[in-house]
């Protein structure tokens, strides 16, 4: 059993919908990257989706190309991104552990050569953001032969085809979008994904989770509510790093509140 099935198995027996936060690795710094994600984790995060800093985010708003600067500015590099990736799959052994990222920072060290750090680093699951269904092949095939879950996203304007793609190439969960777009905490979740979930759960797709616009413990009811297996929130937590950065444990004790509150949002 992969680690998203033990996890949505035991989350299922308690009632309850996953909480996934979303950071940047090494924002603002690989130190305090450090203690973010530990934080995360011990403040009731069910799984962790994470970023390698890159200098040209294009899915993302202003808030997740803050991060990726201040990680670059650092002195992020994918090595150190990797080291700090396995010391928390060493301190956590069973949890769930994606990379949400982009096809150029794949390709830069070749495509195998890439699964196989990922799966040296114990991560579980890659979303190329870039990359859609109908291009996905050679990276599909790369994942599987090192037992990383290549991840989909499912768009609010997907055509039962694109759907039925993502629920046959995907593994671990899928990517539900609320909304087209860019990410951002600006802008609320667009519901309702009633017929999306009802779609995915017909061509068998993996459990999906809600990202995009997830901002508040609200949103995180009604996305479980409308039947999602839970929620992605990416921009959210990043202002909250972005906020303090002058403040590392001011940004250590909001990010715990934040993470708790969104966690209980999503008992049924």
């Amino acid at each position: 059993m992969s680690h998203y099935e033990k996890m949505f198995t035991r989350l299922n027996e308690k009632n309850q919908g996953a909480f996934v936060p979303f950071v940047t690795v090494c924002d603002p710094n690989p130190e305090q990257s450090y203690n973010i994600l530990e934080t995360l984790v011990e403040s009731g995060a069910d799984a962790l989706e994470l970023g390698i800093p890159f200098s040209d985010p294009l899915a993302d708003g202003p808030t997740i190309q803050g991060a990726n600067i201040r990680a670059l500015d650092s002195g992020a590099t994918p090595d150190i991104c990797f080291e700090q990736i396995a010391k928390i799959r060493a301190k956590y052994p069973e949890l769930p552990i994606g990379l949400l990222m982009y096809a150029n920072l794949v390709y830069s060290r070749g495509i195998e050569s890439f699964y196989e750090r990922c799966a040296n680093a114990g991560i579980d699951s890659v979303l190329i953001a870039d990359v859609p269904t109908n291009e996905s092949s050679e990276f599909v095939a790369a994942a599987e032969k090192f037992g990383v879950h290549p991840i989909f996203i499912a768009p609010p304007t997907a055509s039962d085809e694109t759907l039925k793609q993502v629920s046959e190439l995907g593994g671990g969960y899928t990517y539900l979008l609320s909304r087209a777009g860019v990410t951002g905490a600006e802008t609320k979740a667009n519901m309702p994904v009633d017929h999306m979930l009802e779609k995915l759960s017909q061509f068998n797709a993996p459990p999906a989770l809600l990202g995009f616009g997830i901002s508040e413990p609200a949103q995180v009811k009604q996305a479980i509510e409308a039947g999602a297996a839970g929620a992605i929130s990416g921009s959210a937590v990043v202002k909250i790093i972005e906020e303090n950065v002058d403040q590392p444990q001011t940004m250590l004790d909001k990010l715990s509140d934040f993470v708790s509150a969104m966690k209980a949002a999503t008992q049924k």
